[in-house]
Order: structure tokens, then sequence, then C-alpha cells
């Protein structure tokens, strides 16, 4: 199971077009300290599986020839990561590199944690599709971290069961809504997929697909848009389905979901590029069953999709070998051995757009080897991913998402009331931590 699945409130990509400067709400800036001469040992703070087997090819390979040696450190991921880089940063003792997570870039640069290496890694840009590469970037020119992974989101599907109902394959969320309905009409005690109210980062993504972009900035200040019309579609369309029982209400990952899957109680999942990983382990005996497809579009013709997952490879402003550290982070995520061993070790889906259809990606995963094109399409799918933007209190407007939506979608009530508390709550918040923000 792709590590992206565990970190599955995570998604989509940064684009707050600001500086550090304006977006702290308390620190200053760090001297950058005197770097060492001769050989240079950095530390990564990671959580990635297998990472040190990884981090060997560099020490063995282009780290030997150039004098810099890398060890891991094995972390916890999520906002135990983020509050331990914080803490050691206060201390100037982060490490030189870290794995992060899109969303907690602006929480660690509002927070002068990470170094812009623009000038280290700029070149790696044409790496990676654009909308990946804004992922990290908060400013026109600024780099705070190298894209390494990614999770565009797609349409997971029973080939054979919406062959068996005679149902077609939605191209659009309105022809989703219709499937749903047919497929209750025709097997009453069958649901299209269920609506998770403990997944922040799927709502996430379905809002970045629709437009959405829920922290963006005016002047020196934020404005928080978690209740713009794009969000409150997408709520109303969701809260619609769940309120009229076409879509069933209960939570993702559990045993009694993993047995819907497996039994063909539920028949379609919105999911993303890491599900076979997740499918393997909740429904193996359909394997082989199952197609994938593009999420279906808010207009017909149109081509776009959200991020559930993914991390970057970022630099602290408190190593006193920040270039080393910068290259270091290039090659990780854009040498062709590191991509294929990040694949074998850690199973990951590379940002990297020459690493998605080689090594790991020239075959398609073993659970969907009746789909030959599945990386091919998952390629294409990525290069639609749409911009979004992220703000310093992710984990409270996540936190706020579970409680609301929870609730809504368990007295299946209105999700666009769940959703207003969500931006009062982040407002507040952000407010009480001291940031400047728009009404």
């Amino acid at each position: 199971m792709p590590y992206t699945k565990r970190r599955r409130l995570v998604s989509s990509a940064v684009a707050v077009t600001l500086g550090a400067t304006a977006l702290a709400a308390c620190g200053s800036s760090s001297d950058d300290g005197e770097a060492q001469s001769g050989p240079v040992s950095l530390t990564y703070w990671a959580w990635a599986p297998g990472m040190d087997k990884v981090v060997d090819l560099w020490n063995k390979g282009p780290g030997k020839k150039e004098q810099i040696t890398v060890t891991v450190k094995k972390q916890a991921s999520g906002d135990t990561l983020v509050t331990k880089i914080l803490t050691a940063h206060k201390a100037g003792k982060a490490p030189d590199l870290v794995q992060a997570e899109y969303q907690a870039l602006p929480t660690l640069v509002s927070n002068d944690a990470l170094a812009d290496i623009a000038d280290t890694v700029g070149d790696a840009k044409s790496k990676f599709a654009e909308g990946v590469w804004q992922q990290t970037t908060l400013g026109t020119d600024a780099v705070y971290a190298v894209p390494q992974d990614i999770g565009p989101m797609m349409f997971y599907y029973r080939a054979d069961l919406f062959k068996e109902y005679g149902l077609s394959v939605p191209a659009t969320w309105e022809e989703f809504a219709e499937t749903a309905r047919e497929l209750k009409k025709k097997a009453p005690d069958k649901d299209l997929t269920t609506f998770s109210a403990n997944d922040s980062g799927l709502f996430a993504g379905l809002a970045q697909q629709a437009g959405a972009r829920w922290w963006t900035t005016s002047g020196d200040k934020w404005k928080v848009g978690i209740d713009d019309a794009a969000t409150k579609k997408v709520a109303a369309f969701w809260g619609g389905l769940v309120k009229e029982g076409a879509v069933d209400n209960q939570p993702m990952y559990t045993p009694a979901w993993n047995k819907a899957l497996n039994t063909g109680k539920q028949i379609a999942w919105v999911s993303a590029v890491w599900a076979p990983g997740t499918l393997t382990t909740a429904a193996p005996d359909t394997k082989g069953k199952w197609a994938m497809a593009p999420l279906p579009q808010w207009n017909e013709g149109e081509s776009s999709t959200g991020s559930w997952g993914g991390s970057s490879t970022g630099v602290t402003t408190d190593s006193k070998n920040k270039e080393a550290a910068a290259k270091f982070a290039a090659w990780l995520n854009t040498d062709a051995d590191a991509l294929n061993a990040l694949a074998k070790e850690s199973g990951i889906y590379p940002a990297s757009t020459s690493a998605q259809l080689s090594g790991a990606f020239a075959s398609p995963p073993e659970y969907f080897a009746n789909q030959p094109d599945f990386y091919e399409k998952a390629a294409a799918i990525a290069k639609t991913t749409a911009p979004s933007a992220w703000g310093p209190n992710v984990n409270v407007a996540y936190t706020t998402f579970k409680d609301a939506f929870g609730a809504a979608a368990k007295n299946k009530s209105d999700f666009t009331a769940a959703l207003d508390t969500m931006q009062q709550d982040t407002v507040a918040d952000l407010k009480k931590q001291g940031f400047g923000v728009a009404e």
C-alpha cells in the first residue's frame, strides 16, 4: 500500500503568491551560518518507507563523488512532523532536509523554517508539470522544495458490474449522480460509492477540481475562501446525494467499507493514483474486475482533476550547507535511478513526468493487469491537476471538516451549513494565531 494512502489528508498544489515575510506571523529570517569546508554531512528527516535504501544510491554514487553524505532519520508524518520541525527550528537545530507535505509548506515558510533554493534547483522546473511545480512555490521566483510524489485523483469502478447493470462510465458529475440513482433502481441493496466525512483530503481534492482556492492573500493578509462558490457546489452536490440516499454515508477504510468493496455492495470509488494498493488489501476477491477513468467533470468537455496525497523535499534555513542539500533534493526527485528506487522501496507515484511512464510504471499495477494503459492514463490525468492554495492552518480546517461534515453525513443534513462552520473556525484560528485576515 503506497504511503500516500496512509497520508490521505493531504492533496493539491500551493498557489500563494507572496513571500515569506508577508506570510510570517512571528519569527524572523535566520542567518545562513558558515558552510562547512571539505566533506559535508547532511541529515534528512523523512517518513517514506525504504528511504534509507534510496539515499544509499546517492551516498555510493553522486554523493561520494561530491563528498556529500546524507543520513536519513525516520520520522512520523503529518502534523507530528511539522511540529517537530518547528520546535527544532526555534532552537536552531532543524535538520538539513525534510520531507514536507504540500499542505505544510505555508506553515513552514511562515515560520521561516524553509530556505529558498531556487538558485540551485530552478532548472528542475522543466521536469514537472506546471501545476505540480507550483505546489512548492510561494512566490513568483522563490522555490521552497522539490516535488517528490503526487496523488492525482481518478474514478475507479467495477467494470463487470457496470456492464451487468447497463451503466455508463460518467463523464460529468451530473452523469455521476444519475448513475448512482440508476444503480439504486436496478439494485436497491447496492451503492455506487460513499461520502466519507473522515477524509478531509478527498473533499479538498474535489473542491480543488471545481476551482476552489481555500487560502489566498490580500496584501499582507490571508483571505479564507473555504465557503467559496466552487466548494459550496461540491458540498451541495454530495450532500444532496447523501440526503436522497443515492450514495452511502459511511466512512471509508473500515472493515465494513472493505467488505462492501470486496462483495460488490459498493461498485465505484473516487480515489487517487495509489488506489490499486488499497484495493489489493480491501477487496482482494475483485482483482482484475476494476477499471480506472478520469474524474467526472463539472462541465462537459473539460479536463481537470484534483490531488489527494503527495510530498516534497525541502531544505531548512538552519542548514549550514543549503547548496549541497538542494543538490541532493534535486537528485532525489529527478534522477532516473533515484526515482525507480523511490517507486520500488517507498511505493510513491513520482511527481517527475519523465518517471511516470518508465521503470516501475512501464507496466500496470498487478491488480489492474486487465488495464494495460493504466499508467499512461494516469500520466495524462496528472497533467490536468488544477492549482489550489493552502494556508498556515490546514490542520484546523481539516479537523472541523471531520466534525461538522461527520455530523451532517450521519444526520443527512445540510452540507453547506457544515462548510460555513469550517470557514468560521479556520478564520477564527488564523486571528488567534496573530495572522492578519482580510474579511
